[in-house]
């Protein structure tokens, strides 16, 4: 106990003297210095503070971003080129056509591994960097992508799906929250949206190249071989990637970190040293405080633990502002799968073989192509609309084009059920209510493209920094297990509700979850990754948020007219 006592001291002195230089670094002559990192009561000095960065970054922190989210180009070409090679397979594995049971195992096979890595990644990203784990993970997609092109059995091939997710469960964590720790705070939902512009341009690639080799015989092993080459160069790309300045600091490399902030703010702001310096000492001051925090925690448990997983889980689970940001990080990624969206990632071309079309992988383009270019509206979007109101403004949206796709389905009579070849499910005639379901599918997919797509990885800006990596673990581990889910359920569903009630399902999630969004989320556009911390701190921290958005707008428009 007296060990505890005086290093419980020690932190308290070393936290007073890391806000005395906060307060030191801020004088008069920095009224009009860029967003500080730190929260105030104020409304006169939040406002001030509260003023953004400018600018759209720098050279540095693009190519870093660029480069990490490779990684999210390999997560987009595996998840979307299943579709395509689950039609082109025919009898090449175990010499006989996949039944449907096949085609979920192979598919859900992804996202039940994906589920198994997501909380390891995040446990081994806390003891040897975010940087590793990337790299790790390439190493898995490689040994995948190889497997699968050599594999001549359903076994062989769930095997090799199975690699995949574990990379893709490490990648899905990590990406964002290297990116979410590196960028700075006027552009992080933007930077993060880089690695959903990259999952769904892979995904389009997937397509491309499954409507490419689709007429090859055994073109499917090329499919999916082809996934190891994005992953080898990421490798020697990521040798010049640093680790993040928040995790170097955790460590005890501040100097390092110090520089690293000095390229990611450069050109972002009028004083780059009092910027750094502000940066700098709220990182440190979070993980004084959350090293308080643990060590209270400690002392007031009946069966203390020195174990960091363990004690980041008790956090997470009974202390309440991290309970509130677990809750609302899983409530995201939850949504976005529970609402079925990877149902046509999966088996679009299953779905448009049996409603009669000719060349299904060619028809399931133009659903991977609408998801990249809602993208890509996303990424200007989400840094200007927010998040919170990108979801409230584009689920309604989600939920009507389901409902009508499932009004159409009934009007529809669906081949190519359970291990039929592609030439019976072409031998029906589409009509005007086939061209209306994909109609309705790609309304669906632009809406969920525009939010409820990117928004969710925005998680890692939810969490404190000594829950960080266990938090968005947790969340993305909730994401991979409802895509288990939905791969597995999908077309039983299909088959036993029939595709009407399938989709209406999909519909009434959306419904549910936009209540949910509605009542928990605040908006935390704009806001530096160790103030949002502050909106959990009493309650949801909604009415706050917008509070705190209207000033910025008003901060914004006299900054605009001052200049």
């Amino acid at each position: 106990m007296p060990g505890d006592v005086s290093k419980y001291s020690s932190q308290t002195e070393d936290k007073e003297e890391v806000e005395m230089s906060i307060m030191a670094s801020r004088d008069p002559d920095h009224d009009s210095a860029p967003t500080a990192p730190l929260i105030e009561r104020e409304d006169d000095q939040r406002e001030t503070r509260n003023t953004p960065q400018t600018g759209g970054g720098n050279a540095f922190i693009w190519t870093l971003t660029l480069a990490a989210c490779i990684g999210g180009l390999l997560f987009g070409y595996d998840t979307g080129v299943i579709s395509s090679t689950l039609v082109s397979i025919g009898t090449d594995l175990s010499d006989r056509h996949l039944t449907s049971l096949d085609k979920g195992l192979i598919t859900a096979s992804t996202s039940f591994f994906a589920l198994i890595a997501s909380p390891f990644a995040g446990f081994f990203a806390d003891r040897l960097g975010r940087k590793s784990i990337i790299i790790f993970s390439d190493i898995l997609f490689t040994a995948g992508a190889l497997w699968q092109a050599f594999t001549t059995s359903v076994w062989g091939m769930i095997l090799g799906r199975s690699v995949v997710g574990l990379a893709i469960g490490g990648a899905s964590m990590i990406v964002p929250l290297y990116i979410a720790e590196l960028a700075p705070g006027h552009l992080r939902g933007r930077l993060t949206t880089v690695q959903l512009l990259l999952i769904t341009g892979g995904q389009a690639v997937a397509y491309i190249i499954g409507w490419s080799f689709s007429s090859m015989p055994g073109g499917w092993r090329w499919m999916v071989g082809i996934g190891a080459i994005p992953a080898i160069t990421q490798i020697f790309m990521l040798a010049l990637m640093p680790e993040t300045p928040r995790y170097l600091a955790r460590i005890g490399q501040e100097e390092k970190a110090r520089q690293i902030l000095r390229k990611v703010y450069r050109n972002t702001t009028t004083d780059l040293t009092f910027t750094v310096d502000t940066t700098l000492a709220a990182i440190k001051k979070e993980i004084l405080e959350e090293e308080d925090a643990s060590t209270l925690l400690k002392q007031t448990t009946e069966s203390p633990s020195s174990n960091k997983f363990v004690a980041g889980l008790t956090s997470l689970l009974t202390h309440p502002p991290h309970t509130r940001a677990l809750v609302i990080a899983c409530l995201l990624q939850g949504l976005q799968q529970a609402a079925g969206f990877n149902s046509l990632m999966y088996f679009s071309a299953t779905i448009f073989q049996s409603l009669g079309f000719t060349n299904p992988t060619l028809t399931s383009l133009s659903i991977a192509l609408t998801n990249f270019a809602f993208t890509v509206v996303a990424f200007y979007l989400i840094d200007r609309l927010g998040r919170r109101r990108s979801l409230l403004y584009t689920i309604p949206i989600m939920a009507v084009s389901l409902l009508l796709a499932a009004v159409m389905f009934r009007f529809v009579d669906l081949r190519g059920t359970e291990g039929a070849p592609a030439a019976q499910a072409g031998s029906v005639q589409p009509g005007l209510p086939h061209y209306l379901i994909v109609v309705a599918l790609l309304l669906y997919v632009s809406s969920y493209a525009t939010g409820l797509g990117p928004v969710p990885w925005q998680q890692s800006e939810l969490f404190p920094l000594s829950v960080r990596s266990l938090g968005s673990s947790l969340s993305t581990a909730t994401n991979w297990g409802l895509n288990t889910i939905v791969g597995l359920t999908f077309l039983p569903m299909m088959q036993g509700l029939t595709p009407t009630w399938t989709f209406v399902v999909y519909a009434a999630v959306c419904a549910v979850g936009w209540l949910a969004i509605w009542w928990c989320y605040p908006e935390t556009m704009g806001m530096e990754i160790e103030e949002i911390g502050g909106l959990l701190q009493d309650g949801w921290g909604v009415k706050e948020s917008m509070e705190r958005l209207k000033r910025l707008k008003r901060a914004e428009r006299r900054s605009g007219i001052g200049g």
